[in-house]
């Protein structure tokens, strides 16, 4: 079995220390600066600089895939930004927003391309005031960018995971229009044969989000400083697997008040398990 664990850690440093006790075998990062030194050489990381390309920004995070243990062989794809990278190569629209790595079962060689997304917030053309803020076209730029992976039909083996800063699934109360924009999101990732796995199981929401269905199965992966753990309500963090291997994959949001951790969004545990 091939454990990862996914995880916006919000430019910490305390959970990539909590990652060298997890027991798992990758880390899907999110937000991450570089590893603090006593943690760096036990850990095996791409050499891509520890930052997101945002001109007028300054944002020394990005999305990272970490080795964690020596079980699995881990090779790691380099990205270019989209307009420097050669045909058949890893063009990144926004350099740090995705990372990727080819990972080998040890105990059925099974090989896995994961990927690590992170969803960038922007703001539109706006002389407003305060205009809203939105990231579900950066989670299209992603899709974009993941297509290079998909080689065949059916065959391809890859989880996609990460903060994509949307929502699934509305209520009685949601908005139609942001409904509509977020589920484009899902529908092409499936349309190129990414399947959402999850999560959908760990503690639901309490009290219940007006804006959610009363059958959604969403689970909270994030809160605000005032929400703290307990109040959390949103699920901003998800995972996709092809189709050929979704049926194997097991996802859970440790998002209990025990499990949390020191990061405004949970831990999102993947297992792989064998064929």
């Amino acid at each position: 079995m091939l454990k990862i664990l996914s995880w916006n850690i919000a430019h910490r440093s305390e959970p990539w220390r909590e990652l060298l006790k997890s027991g798992v075998d990758i880390a899907l990062l999110q937000e991450a600066k570089a590893p603090p030194p006593e943690v760096a050489d036990q850990v095996r990381t791409d050499t891509h600089e520890w930052r997101i390309a945002a001109t007028g920004l300054t944002c020394p995070w990005r999305a990272a895939v970490v080795a964690l243990s020596q079980r699995a062989q881990i090779d790691f794809i380099e990205p270019r930004p989209l307009a420097e990278a050669p045909l058949r190569s890893l063009g990144v629209s926004r350099m740090g927003t995705l990372a990727a790595a080819d990972v080998t079962d040890p105990d059925t060689g099974e090989r896995i391309t994961v990927v690590s997304m992170y969803a960038f917030w922007e703001e539109p053309r706006s002389d407003a005031k305060q205009p809203w803020i939105y990231a579900d076209a950066s989670a299209h730029r992603l899709i974009s960018d993941l297509s290079m992976f998909i080689a065949t039909k059916s065959t391809h083996r890859i989880i996609a995971a990460g903060d994509l800063n949307i929502l699934r699934g509305y209520g009685e109360y949601g908005d139609a229009y942001w409904a509509g924009r977020y589920a484009t999101v899902f529908d092409r990732m499936a349309a190129i044969g990414l399947d959402y796995v999850g999560p959908q199981e760990g503690r639901p929401a309490e009290p219940w989000p007006e804006e959610l269905p009363k059958d959604s199965k969403n689970v909270p992966t994030y809160h605000t400083a005032q929400q703290g753990p307990a109040g959390a309500t949103r699920q901003l963090d998800f995972v996709f697997a092809s189709r050929e291997i979704a049926p194997r994959v097991s996802v859970r949001a440790l998002n209990s008040l025990e499990e949390w951790g020191p990061s405004d969004h949970c831990r999102i545990s993947i297992e792989v398990n064998t064929r």
